[in-house]
């Protein structure tokens, strides 16, 4: 849609934004080891880490590429003339920009309550600057709902690269306010660093936005318009959708405000290295089967459904069960070497690790359900994912209260990999009679065999892990990048061996597909 457009190869796409993915995703971690650096796993991070649940929430569901905003926005604007665009971008921008002003005012105002719904049972030296921290973040709220919708212009205008690599500039703003300011301004750094690196992603995106006649920030008033009800008729539902997500994080942090100071920190620290591959891998295998599977709805196709339903479970047990084992054998050295400095000790590397360790244990689960999700959605059915969304916020909080009991802040991963366990069965189940029956042998012979040869190779990472830690020992960094390395190595190796003697044609694939993902 935009000016002098050049149509660009979906191969060409993927690439720019896996490539920007995998940049925005490193100063991420690099994000994360300044905090961990700085204030280690205590109050000032659990505060954090309660006061972001709703602002980083938004941030995350309005501001997010693949977000309600986002996609309402690509959406209509393909469908569209030029001289369209302008018009009705100014009007979305400031209907939605006026809404979440009110609400960025509602929440400064009801900050205490709504912390508290994540907060009730944390000591009060948390909560207090859990607070200030969340008033700080409350214009997130505004900012969130004019990057989504800049994310969504800027597509249609044929322009990937900044939309994805933006999140960089949230990262570097934290990172600096913490090396700069931490010691004058204190925990709520870490609130003005995140209120300030969002407004920077939205800023850095208006000139390509007025370039690309994508409209300016003229007030506009056209809430009438058939275009307008359109995109807000997308909006509504698809939000209403991915809101069932706040509640199953307000839950886990209620759970965890009753466990010792660091829970809530040590939960952030290890989602962030659990997400970081999953993320970017997902993208490989999620991305094109959609329309996939979309395009194999009708009754007379579910014969090649099936099989479509059968490679990407298979896809999705190569990449996942393997990087789930390493990463539970490996993740006391992985988060040694990239957490433990300064005010991150062993004790809080040994806590962090530990809910490491539970999500690696999920990680087939989590994904696997993500694929599922995508087949309801081919067959044109958001009704059957939302009802296990909904039951599964009453069996997470089933799993907090009977996991953190007996395996602490740990239980609380356990929780969700029980959640994605148990919300995989059922849609495979409801699948099963949906499309009369699926290859139950072909589906289930390849995934067994590739949980067996992951087993073996946790156990042999553990084993070369264990040998060079007898020689070596267990600290200097560059002795635990080598440990690590080679006991990564050698486990990927007997796992390659083991998938050879499987004969899956997944795996050239698989392999092919990360090839045109990253080739521009």
């Amino acid at each position: 849609m935009s000016k002098n457009l050049k149509p660009r190869s979906i191969a060409s796409i993927a690439g720019i934004v896996a490539i920007a993915t995998l940049i925005s995703k490193l100063a991420g971690l690099v994000r994360q080891q300044a905090i961990a650096a700085e204030f280690g796993v205590g109050a000032a991070v659990d505060a954090y880490t309660y006061a972001y649940v709703i602002p980083g929430f938004l941030f995350i569901l309005l501001g997010g590429i693949n977000g309600p905003f986002h996609s309402s926005i690509i959406s209509v604007l393909s469908k569209r003339r030029q001289e369209e665009a302008e018009p009705l971008i100014e009007t979305i921008t400031t209907l939605v920009g006026g809404f979440l002003l009110l609400l960025a005012v509602g929440l400064v105002v009801f900050a205490e309550p709504l912390v508290k719904l994540s907060a009730l049972e944390a000591e009060p030296e948390v909560l207090a600057i859990a607070v200030e921290q969340f008033r700080i973040m409350a214009p997130l709220a505004v900012f969130s709902g004019l990057i989504g919708i800049g994310f969504g212009t800027l597509n249609a205008a044929n322009q990937y690269w900044l939309p994805s690599v933006s999140p960089l500039l949230s990262s570097a703003t934290l990172i600096l306010a913490v090396w700069l300011f931490a010691d004058q301004v204190g925990p709520a750094v870490l609130a003005w660093g995140t209120l300030v690196g969002a407004a920077l992603q939205w800023l850095v995106q208006i000139p390509a936005q007025w370039a690309a006649g994508m409209g300016t920030l003229r007030l506009r008033f056209n809430f009438s318009s058939p275009a307008v009800k359109e995109v807000l008729s997308l909006m509504g539902p698809a939000s209403l959708s991915s809101g069932m997500l706040l509640i199953s994080v307000n839950i886990s942090l209620l759970f965890a405000s009753q466990l010792p100071t660091g829970a809530a920190s040590a939960l952030s620290y290890a989602q962030l290295l659990f997400l970081t591959p999953l993320g970017i891998l997902s993208n490989v295998i999620l991305v094109p089967y959609m329309p996939i599977f979309s395009r194999l709805a009708a009754p007379e196709s579910w014969p090649e459904l099936k099989e479509r339903i059968r490679q990407s479970l298979v896809l999705t047990a190569i990449t996942m069960m393997p990087l789930g084992a390493l990463m539970a054998t490996l993740a006391l050295p992985a988060v040694r070497i990239i957490y433990e400095r300064q005010a991150f000790d062993q004790s809080a590397s040994r806590l962090v690790a530990s809910v490491l360790l539970a999500y690696a244990v999920g990680m087939f689960f989590y994904l696997g359900r993500d694929v599922l999700v995508r087949v309801f959605y081919g067959l044109g059915d958001g009704t059957t994912p939302l009802r296990v969304s909904l039951a599964g916020i009453f069996l997470n909080a089933l799993f907090c209260f009977l996991f953190t009991k007996t395996f602490g802040a740990a239980g609380l991963a356990l929780a969700t990999a029980g959640v994605n366990l148990v919300s995989m069965g059922v849609l495979l189940w409801v699948l099963n009679r949906r499309l009369r029956g699926l290859r139950w042998q072909e589906i289930g012979a390849p995934i067994v065999g590739l949980a067996a040869s992951s087993i073996i190779t946790g156990l042999v990472s553990w084993a070369v892990l264990t040998g060079c830690q007898r020689i070596w020992g267990t600290e200097r960094l560059p002795i635990q990048l080598l440990e690590i390395c080679l006991a990564g190595l050698a486990g990927l190796a007997v796992f390659a061996l083991a998938v050879v003697q499987l004969k899956l044609p997944e795996v050239n694939l698989l392999l092919g597909r990360i090839r045109q993902r990253f080739s521009l």
